[in-house]
């Protein structure tokens, strides 16, 4: 696990992009929690973290794919392939983020 930011910098529901050991990394807060996706729409290379977060998921700028914040599956297309989704631990007020391993 690798410390990515303190849980104060987070907004809820806002995207916060981050680099992780050479990883880019989109953080998106829901009160106590935090997920943590490859920061890559997987249908087009582009940033998630440039993107919105909606009931569905977080929505990619460009074309409108959106992943579930848990597995990230896609929900809507163009995407047809998930994102990565690593662990999180909240310690003393900070977010570490393992990139070594994935869900997916």
């Amino acid at each position: 696990m690798t410390r990515a930011c303190s849980l104060s910098e987070l907004d809820d529901g806002k995207p916060f992009g981050v680099e992780i050991d050479d990883v880019e990394v989109v953080l998106v807060r829901q009160g106590d929690i935090v997920h943590a996706l490859r920061d890559e729409c997987s249908h087009a290379t582009l940033s998630l973290s440039e993107g919105e977060v909606t009931r569905k998921g977080i929505e990619c700028w460009l074309h409108g794919s959106c992943f579930d914040l848990r597995t990230g599956q896609p929900s809507s297309l163009p995407a047809t392939e998930p994102v990565d989704v690593f662990g999180v631990e909240i310690r003393d007020g900070d977010v570490y983020v393992d990139v070594t391993t994935t869900t997916n």
